[in-house]
């Protein structure tokens, strides 16, 4: 039971519409739509189909789920 159970952690969006995400603990960007988020994952070699970003074994979404954007425009 260690603190990062889930290797990717995507925070809460934004004012901005953003959320950060972070790989390993390693701060790897912020994401502006599910496509960053996967190509997050595809840049660090994790599995990067369009069913991983429901992976909760891989994911976890904080503030809301893979769904959650907002947006200023």
């Amino acid at each position: 039971m260690g603190m990062e159970s889930t290797p990717v952690t995507v925070q809460p969006p934004g004012p901005d519409g953003g959320r950060k995400v972070a790989i390993h603990g390693k701060d790897v960007g912020t994401a502006y739509h599910l496509l960053d988020v996967v190509e997050f994952l595809r840049r660090e070699g994790l599995p990067e189909t369009d069913t991983t970003v429901d992976d909760s074994d891989l994911i976890e979404w904080r503030g809301g789920g893979p769904r959650a954007w907002t947006s200023g425009e």
